[in-house]
């Protein structure tokens, strides 16, 4: 029995997903549970597992297409088994057109050399300390030479000319979607008092080695203040309460969302009942989720169900 490899819903209203590589070849083997695929949404790369034993076959989407979710775009067959026919057709890349002097039309070096207007020596030398293209201007001058003048009228046309806008990654667009939309529908309020952490610096100090030599990781002050908020955010459930429409949420897990800096952007990956887990464990769960969230290969449930950041 054939099993299909769909795309996969991985946050609510997601209408499609992009196919960003394979993890597997036509053809070769994979045991279910084994990384298949890698899939983008607006949050993160994410790691797709295999639904089930046997050969990979009848990939239909290429490295790079955006498909909608619950396509088909591969199958699991037993080994000499025909994958069903693909009945819908995958949604292909969605890429900008992009123009350059490459798709114009060539003329030989000839005819650029004899076309090539004329410029006044101190129109050049405007031109290279304005950094303006003299290919781009257009001369005034008898027979379309480029005069100084030019140059300056160039330069100043430049300097008033919009600034380019840098396109986002779907990680960094999120976040700042995410941050003007909290700054402006939630109600803040800020609470600042020092504290003495002494006894905490020690504390760190006399356990490092311990659980570096029995986990293999070194400790930091996150991982302390993980384990600290989450154990007295137990005494105060209100604080790990979630707003919904009909009301107030009370969520029975204290689940903690710690920020990590990737190259697009800040993505919040989720240490799981960090109530009832030692330094150790939240040490060792720490550092895994950060090096996935760098690598781009967290998991869906890396990034769901936070109850506090």
């Amino acid at each position: 029995m054939a099993f299909s490899v769909v795309m996969p819903a991985l946050e609510m209203a997601q209408e499609t997903g992009k196919l960003v590589s394979w993890r597997k070849k036509e053809g070769e083997s994979v045991s279910k549970g084994e990384p298949l695929l890698e899939v983008e949404t607006d949050k993160a790369v994410m790691e797709i597992e295999s639904p089930a034993d046997g050969v990979l076959a009848g990939i239909s989407a290429q490295e790079g297409a955006v498909i909608p979710v619950g396509q088909t775009i591969a199958w699991i067959v037993r080994p000499g088994e025909t994958p069903p026919q693909q009945t819908a057709p995958t949604v292909a890349a969605v890429s900008l057109p992009v123009t350059s002097p490459s798709s114009a039309t060539p003329s030989s070096p000839q005819t650029a050399k004899s076309a090539a207007p004329g410029i006044s020596p101190k129109a050049r030398r405007l031109a290279k300390e304005r950094g303006v293209d003299v290919d781009r201007v257009q001369g005034s001058g008898p027979g379309g030479e480029i005069l100084a003048s030019d140059i300056l009228a160039a330069a100043n046309s430049q300097a008033a000319a919009p600034a380019a806008v840098e396109r986002l990654s779907s990680i960094a667009r999120l976040m700042a979607e995410r941050t003007s939309l909290s700054w402006t529908t939630v109600p803040h309020f800020f609470v600042t008092r020092e504290v003495e952490a002494g006894a905490l610096i020690e504390l760190r100090e006399r356990m490092l080695p311990v659980i570096e030599k029995a986990r293999g990781v070194r400790i930091t002050h996150t991982d302390l203040l993980v384990a600290l908020v989450s154990r007295v955010l137990v005494k105060h459930p209100r604080m790990y309460s979630s707003w919904s429409g009909e009301g107030i949420r009370s969520n029975q897990d204290v689940n903690v969302a710690l920020a990590i800096a990737v190259d697009e952007g800040v993505i919040a990956a989720v240490i799981q009942t960090a109530s009832s887990k030692d330094l150790g464990q939240i040490a060792s769960e720490r550092r895994e989720l950060s090096e996935r969230a760098r690598a781009g290969r967290l998991r869906p449930a890396d990034i769901a169900g936070a109850t506090f950041t």
